[in-house]
């Protein structure tokens, strides 16, 4: 492809759709599913099933700057002795996309939306998941809602899982929240125009700040990622910008990871069955332990949560601005998440990183169809129906979802390589200090450390790990596989 003669982005889409299409992935809608598409007109009703009405509560939904697909809405409300109850509302999916339909035909296809540099790929046609199914700040909206006590401590306490009509008073970003909490500026004016809201989102933030620390005590794990997003001049990239935790991702993250354990657990109450999503035990925990030592710390032979998140809040304190690298280490080793079926009274692997055994993925179902498959049990777990999926499929289902989950993250990984190409293809030849992220039959990879890119190490590889550090020369770039090819700086030749 001659870069030359196109836009940045125009080059990025036409890599997103092509490597969509060589995954089996559908890059578009398919005739019927637009016709199907045409026939729904407004948001689903209420309808004769129960439905409480809670349009008065301060519901607000806390995403990107840029998100337009809302799958939730919280709130919080205190309670005595300094218990609060938190509610999840996630969108009522379901009630338009009905299951064998077209459109849920494509969704089950491609089990995810696919967040490309330049292109999103909606698992969902935009009509529904950034309108009609979304829950946009001033419409009426059907959301399945997950309630929940936590107490002062960070336990659950009671839940309670009930269909309900809502209202989003204020669409909030996780950057704007971040800076108010923090106390680096007002407000957010969405926020400060609604009576009671702020407050609100305080009293979310301690209830939040209280499940985290629960968690970590009993051993998930402090992990963090560099993700990098092109920002783009016009139709130029410019730079790769790097997304950030802070307080407010943190909020939605631990309400969601609460919320989540709560479904899985109600469907367990009900004997129906569900999807889980899993962390097996790390096969790879002795070289975590050979990199811990590294750190001159001490981890015990067998895989052991508790002293692996004490060990990543020490290398964290000690060495923040380095912590991601450490993090990516460990996310390696720690190896994929996973969907499997569980059946009622059974016994799926818990998820290692969160140190929880009951776990689903339920409040996402614009942009994942596993969360879709679980909002379905859920609703006929709550109208006292059948289970709406066998045993065969559901376990078919479960893995179909983790294949494609791989698949999709590929094409995102690859589009962004094919970006950061973009901006190195006039580096060849410049040294860079990096960290090795990937060791394996398959190749060896690493990541720069003044910016968020990776890419391969075709020379010099031979006796390096995940963790290490290795200073290396960009040799070339292909901008449209997506090739990034460094050299161990000072080896020479072909030879690894």
């Amino acid at each position: 492809m001659d870069t030359k003669e196109k836009t940045h982005r125009a080059i990025l889409e036409s890599i997103a759709a092509r490597a969509m299409r060589e995954s089996g992935l559908l890059p578009d809608f398919s005739a019927d599913t637009l016709a199907e598409l045409a026939g729904i007109r407004s948001p689903a009703a209420a309808g004769p099933a129960p439905i409480r009405d809670q349009r008065d509560l301060l519901w607000s939904s806390i995403d990107n700057d840029d998100s337009r697909d809302l799958d939730q809405l919280t709130v919080a409300e205190a309670m005595p002795g300094g218990a609060v109850r938190v509610l999840v509302a996630v969108a009522d999916v379901d009630a338009l996309v009905q299951s064998g339909s077209a459109i849920d035909g494509h969704a089950s296809h491609n089990t995810t939306s696919v967040y490309t540099a330049a292109r999103v790929f909606p698992m969902l046609p935009e009509k529904l998941s950034t309108d009609l199914t979304s829950l946009n700040p001033g419409a009426d909206r059907l959301a399945i809602v997950v309630g929940m006590v936590v107490r002062p401590e960070g336990s659950l306490g009671d839940s309670d899982v009930y269909r309900a009509l809502v209202r989003n008073r204020a669409q909030l970003a996780y950057n704007g929240v971040a800076a108010w909490l923090e106390g680096r500026s007002p407000v957010p004016q969405a926020a400060a125009g609604v009576a009671g809201l702020p407050e609100n989102l305080r009293l979310q933030a301690q209830a939040a700040g209280r499940l985290k620390n629960f968690r970590h005590v009993n051993g998930a794990l402090i992990l963090e990622t560099i993700e990098a997003k092109p920002v783009f001049e016009g139709d130029r990239i410019r730079d790769l910008e790097t997304e950030q935790r802070n307080l407010a991702k943190d909020l939605i993250e631990d309400f969601m990871i609460a919320a989540n354990g709560t479904t899985a657990r109600y469907l367990s109450s009900k004997r129906f069955p569900s999807i889980r999503r899993v962390v097996r035990v790390p096969k790879r925990w002795p070289r975590i332990v050979e990199i811990a030592r590294e750190h001159g710390f001490a981890l015990p032979a067998d895989p052991d949560p508790k002293a692996l998140e004490e060990f990543l809040a020490k290398s964290k304190a000690a060495d923040p601005l380095r912590f991601p690298d450490l993090s990516l280490s460990v996310i390696k080793l720690l190896g994929a998440g996973e969907y499997v079926a569980e059946a009622p009274g059974g016994t799926a692997p818990g998820h290692f990183g969160l140190a929880v055994r009951d776990y689903s993925h339920s409040t996402a179902p614009n942009r994942r169809y596993t969360d879709l498959v679980t909002q379905r049990l859920l609703k006929a777990a709550l109208a006292g129906r059948a289970v709406p999926y066998g045993p065969d499929e559901l376990e078919a289902l479960a893995l179909h979802c983790t294949e494609e989950e791989d698949v999709a993250n590929k094409v995102e990984r690859r589009v962004g390589k094919s970006a950061a190409a973009l901006l190195l293809e006039s580096r060849i030849g410049e040294q860079f200090e990096t960290v090795v992220t990937g060791a394996s039959d398959k190749g060896t990879w690493v990541r720069l450390l003044a910016m968020p890119v990776e890419g391969r190490l075709v020379r010099g590889f031979t006796g390096v790990d995940v963790g290490d550090r290795v200073r290396v020369q960009l040799l070339s770039v292909d901008v449209d596989r997506g090739y990034i090819d460094f050299g161990k700086a000072g080896a020479t030749g072909s030879a690894p």
